[in-house]
């Protein structure tokens, strides 16, 4: 069957960028506006800062050659020391493992097989810790009482499957610490003590099933703790610091929403009543002192992040940061050792914040820096929590941006569905909608049934709703917007990455009267070419993915009318569509397949494909273009 047949990689060489169409529209983006496209995209000059260990030195990102590279910066000093010279991509993350030794990540073009390299503090001695191909890495524990050593996940022996390995950050030398050799009933998860021994393991059982496993040492083999069906989670948070067998864990068993409680692993029960619960979202945050050893603080997102304290310290300390910083939200980025000194962030829906340096013994708050001083925050659009009824009376919670200075009435909006789908939209900065917001467009963003954090009955309602109710939810946020005289019907766009990808083609598929115009970028089309060209390491979860999304044989007719790619003489809407080539999680021949139906149908689509991204466009350049592009192609229909 053709909509069986695995894509071709790494796409259609018949189907290239429209070049000259997309310059045009980049051509019309631009305009005499305060800020533009590279003012909200562009690389900022210092973010992602931590300090060392010691707390003598921090750390932080900053452009080299238009990519980000490290720096290192001695405290009370002016001069900083660049430490790494990555000139093809971003740094894709990371992390002081001693007072000397920083490791870091990046990976090839967007294929997200990530390697993991390591440098001293001065810039030197730089090591490729796992130089081999196609292996993707995960950090499982950085050791924090281990000087020269970390525990890594690798999928070097098996590409659907990870195994631990303790790994020597200053020789490269590696030791596998378990075996991971069943694909049919894989281990997924591992998790260390505070001792950074691996005591607790998780695994997928017959697809569908996942299984607990403890062990009291790494001497012992592990044991079976409680099995439970993949839509129950026990999702182990971290060690008691007293019992050996207690741990603390973000539950659902037997009830709707996830709740912080203890749990003991030596007898699969919960231990007494949950420590934090709330009876409209998910719990699954809790926050320790590792040098005192106490629990601090619970944190929960219903409109925006809000925090229960369960340490005294903890809530003066943040309550005097609060009475310093004013009105501005706070995070709490590194901290030293001796849990002392700390680098806090700011932000708000309308600014991208601040950096400073906090000595809490000291009671000093210093300012590093703006993160984009270039940006005034008055100008920027308030992002509104919101919420609105479906058509089977489901509330849906939401954000609303308008338009500064304009009144909300009969306005052109961009409908912005958030890819996963099994994540959620937050409050808080986002260049893409204040971009949006500054050229005059108001911009919806909802958190339609599958959207997590709201329990597990909103999380299931979305079981193979691709399409269906799951579209009709987005769909309902537009008529809600045009029965409120806000959104004028005559100029309603629908834009989103990944699965938002994949519910802008639904749209402009399943409703083709809705949208004005359309822009997916990097969304899934073909719902069986998707299933079958998933990652490696996405395998073990191919069963409980057919629960969700569908089986291609018991499922065929339901996602046959929900694969937009097999329905595409429906489509009449203006299309733009946007594909990385090295994209793993959804294939390039996902946009393909649209482009080639639409111009075999003599439909000019624009179509623009980066050879050197992924999943998303991260180099700076493409930000760039991509970004004026989708102005051009908004201006030009709305």
């Amino acid at each position: 069957m053709d909509e069986l047949k695995t894509a071709t990689l790494p796409g259609d060489p018949t189907l290239p960028s429209s070049t000259e169409e997309l310059q045009q529209l980049i051509k019309a983006s631009t305009g005499n506006h305060k800020y533009s496209v590279e003012d909200f995209f562009r690389n900022p000059e210092k973010s992602s800062y931590q300090l060392s260990p010691d707390g003598t030195h921090f750390s932080f990102m900053s452009p080299y050659e238009r990519r980000k590279n490290i720096f290192v910066q001695k405290i009370g000093e002016d001069e900083a020391t660049r430490i790494t010279s990555e000139t093809e991509r971003d740094i894709g993350g990371y992390m002081w493992v001693n007072d000397n030794r920083i490791i870091f990540i990046k990976d090839n073009g967007g294929d997200e097989n990530f390697t993991l390299l390591a440098v001293d503090k001065d810039g030197q001695n730089t090591k490729d810790l796992t130089p081999f191909e196609n292996v993707r890495i995960q950090v499982i524990d950085d050791l924090e009482e281990e000087e020269d050593e970390i525990i890594i996940g690798m999928n070097k022996r098996n590409p659907q499957l990870f195994e631990p390995y303790r790994l020597n950050i200053q020789t490269g030398d590696l030791k596998r610490l378990a075996d991971n050799i069943d694909p049919m009933n894989p281990l997924d998860g591992w998790m260390t003590d505070h001792d950074g021994k691996i005591r607790i393991a998780s695994k997928v059982v017959g697809g569908t099933n996942t299984t607990i496993l403890y062990r009291d040492n790494e001497d012992e083999e592990f044991r079976e703790v409680i099995t439970t069906d993949f839509r129950v989670s026990i999702s182990p948070l971290f060690f008691d610091f007293d019992n050996g067998s207690e741990m603390y864990v973000a539950s659902n068993l037997d009830r709707d929403k996830s709740v912080v409680i203890k749990f003991d692993m030596a007898t699969g029960k919960e231990i007494g009543e949950p420590i934090f619960a709330h009876d409209r979202v998910d719990v699954s945050n809790l926050s320790y002192s590792r040098k005192r050893k106490v629990i601090t603080a619970v944190s929960y997102n219903t409109d925006k992040t809000h925090y229960h304290f369960l340490d005294k310290k903890s809530e003066e300390s943040r309550k005097w940061l609060q009475s310093q910083l004013g009105d501005y939200e706070i995070a709490m980025n590194s901290k030293n050792k001796d849990e002392t000194k700390f680098i806090v962030r700011t932000y708000s829906d309308r600014s991208l914040g601040a950096y400073y340096f906090y000595d809490s013994e000291q009671k000093k708050l210093e300012k590093i820096i703006e993160v984009s001083p270039w940006i005034d925050e008055n100008d920027m659009s308030e992002m509104l929590p919101t919420m609105y009824a479906t058509r089977d009376d489901l509330l849906i919670n939401a954000y609303l941006t308008l338009p500064k200075g304009v009144e909300a009435k009969n306005l052109p909006v961009v409908i912005n569905p958030h890819g996963g789908p099994w994540v959620r939209d937050s409050w808080g900065y986002n260049p893409e909608v204040q971009l949006l917001a500054s050229r005059g467009y108001a911009v919806l963003q909802m958190n339609y049934r599958g959207s997590t954090g709201y329990g597990r009955d909103f999380w299931e309602m979305s079981f193979k709703q691709w399409g269906k109710k799951m579209q009709d939810d987005i769909t309902d946020g537009v008529q809600w917007l045009i029965n409120k005289g806000i959104a004028d019907p005559k100029k309603v766009a629908i834009y989103g990455g990944s699965y938002g990808g994949y519910a802008t083609l639904a749209g402009v598929t399943f409703t083709p009267d809705l949208y004005t115009c359309a822009i997916d970028y990097v969304g899934v089309s073909n719902l069986f070419t998707f299933l079958t060209t998933i990652p490696p390491y996405w395998k073990p979860y191919l069963d409980m993915m057919h629960e969700m999304v569908g089986h291609p044989e018991k499922d065929k007719e339901h996602m046959t009318a929900a694969s937009p790619a097999l329905h595409v003489d429906k489509i009449k809407t203006p299309l733009f569509v946007i594909q990385g080539a090295n994209d793993p999680r959804v294939n390039i021949d996902e946009s393909d397949q649209i482009v080639r139906s639409l111009r075999s149908r003599d439909i000019d689509v624009p179509y623009m494909v980066k050879y050197d991204e992924g999943h998303g466009f991260h180099n700076e350049e493409n930000r760039f273009e991509v970004y004026n592009a989708m102005l051009g192609f908004l201006g030009k229909y709305l």
